[in-house]
């Protein structure tokens, strides 16, 4: 079947796994079942997939750890499950790049209404691009002697340098550039930003601010283009 959405579940309790797995084919997309968090990263190297359900519990790695890893290589859109709601959990996976999270138990469709919420934010992020650029060069929606940005490729470069950013950097990054010394509240990215805003915390805004500012400070160590106003949130000089 041509263009058929790839899942990746990565969870141990096939009891879980069988009724979800059910559920996501109904929808017409091919399923992928891992039981480790190495059987996981291994599928990964071997074949790209659209979405990874990622169980935080997992026999030989902790699914923190197994995202952390993937996170270096890869940006495909994660969800975490979680046997807790415990907010801790929700906060380390959404700092260490997941983009939604459910607490066990839940429901199949509601697994499912959360894929296609998270497929549809990523599709407003790039609407916007051009269509189909012969080159970077031809794609630059936003250009500046500092700045650069590719929306279809989801790529901003930084004084002509590209910026290895994770998806929601990504987004914060280019929201500021598309809004110069604009003062944005950690409420008001996290609206803008996040599928869920109401389940992260302000200090989540913060992490992702602080590892985009190592980034851009391995290109200009003496540069500070991202300014924090206390007490009120970030803005980006011009």
């Amino acid at each position: 079947m041509m263009n058929q959405k790839q899942i990746l579940c990565v969870e141990d309790e096939s009891a879980i796994v069988l009724p979800l797995r059910y559920a996501l084919e109904r929808e017409g997309w091919q399923v992928s079942w891992a039981n480790t968090g190495t059987q996981a990263l291994q599928l990964l190297s071997q074949q790209g997939f659209d979405f990874i359900i990622l169980d935080v519990g997992l026999p030989d790695i902790n699914g923190f750890e197994v995202c952390k890893q993937l996170r270096q290589k890869y940006q495909t859109p994660l969800l975490f499950l979680t046997a807790r709601d415990d907010e801790i959990d929700r906060v380390v996976g959404l700092e260490i790049g997941a983009d939604d999270y459910c607490s066990k138990p839940f429901s199949a469709r509601e697994i499912v209404a959360r894929i296609k919420a998270i497929w549809r934010r990523m599709e407003a992020q790039t609407a916007i691009a051009t269509p189909i650029p012969s080159s970077p060069r031809t794609e630059s929606l936003l250009q500046s002697s500092v700045w650069s940005c590719f929306p279809q490729s989801l790529q901003i470069q930084y004084h002509g340098q590209i910026l290895q950013l994770t998806r929601y950097e990504y987004r914060l990054l280019f929201l500021l550039i598309q809004h110069p010394e604009q003062v944005f509240s950690r409420q008001q990215l996290m609206d803008h930003i996040w599928e869920h805003p109401e389940h992260s915390l302000e200090r989540t805004v913060d992490t992702h601010i602080k590892g985009l500012r190592q980034k851009l400070k391995q290109v200009r160590p003496d540069d500070e283009p991202i300014r924090t106003h206390r007490g009120f949130g970030y803005s980006l000089k011009k």
